[in-house]
């Protein structure tokens, strides 16, 4: 992946063509930031809050100060192999540093799945191997931390920082959705990944709940022990 220096690019820019260049590389939040005194941004995300089954799963990544990852946008936006490409190489590289969160279907039951996504979160940042000065959060909800921090609704779209753990943290669940599948191949799993799919309903239709299925979710919820009510 081709990764630029943005100071050097921002030197090398028209005043005028700054702010569209920024935008561009998703980093006029960090910019701002950066300019500000702050220097270790982390960005979090979150994978899985729709899914009727499996985990949610946070990362937390800190990208290094001033470079454009050229590829890195919304997870939402790239190809699997593409998401699969980037997450390789933001994980593999040696100047950023990142974490994962993770609660299980269980807790998610437990607590409902906004405060299981923020527990995830809370998780992905305690666990950095460094530690950041400004956490920037995708949506409108953030963790419970002590540190500076901003919710930017849509985030991934517009923060590199975000961006990066998006594409981390749906690389992972999905990954493990596929040990899933191994463990429970007649859902699915490694297609839709436990979204709500007309497959996936037909298929606990036909086999019922496994351990791993949200039964807070609807359409799960009114099913009664030995019976699904789908609708």
């Amino acid at each position: 992946m081709q990764q630029l220096e943005l100071f050097d690019l921002l030197e090398q820019t028209a005043p005028a063509e700054q702010a569209k260049m920024l935008n561009d590389a998703l980093l006029e939040r960090e910019h701002i930031l950066w300019k500000t005194g702050f220097k270790a941004i982390a960005g979090v995300d979150e994978a899985g809050r729709g899914p009727l089954a499996g985990p949610v799963v946070a990362c937390a990544c800190i990208l290094p100060k001033g470079v454009v990852f050229h590829g890195v946008k919304d997870s939402k936006a790239l190809k699997a192999s593409e998401r699969k490409r980037l997450a390789d190489f933001l994980t593999s590289h040696s100047d950023i540093h990142w974490a994962i969160g993770l609660v299980s279907p269980e807790k998610i039951d437990q607590l409902n799945i906004l405060r299981a996504t923020l527990l995830a979160m809370q998780q992905a940042l305690r666990a950095l191997p460094a530690k950041p000065d400004f956490v920037l959060i995708d949506g409108r909800d953030f963790p419970p931390t002590d540190l500076p921090k901003q919710t930017i609704v849509k985030g991934d779209a517009t923060s590199q920082s975000i961006a990066a753990a998006s594409i981390i943290a749906k690389v992972r669940r999905d990954e493990i959705m596929d040990e899933y599948h191994e463990l429970y191949p007649e859902y699915g799993f490694n297609k839709h990944k436990g979204y709500g799919t007309q497959l996936h309903l037909d298929m606990v239709q036909k086999h019922g709940l496994c351990p791993i299925h949200r039964r807070s979710f609807a359409p799960f919820k009114q099913a009664k022990a030995n019976e699904l009510a789908l609708f």
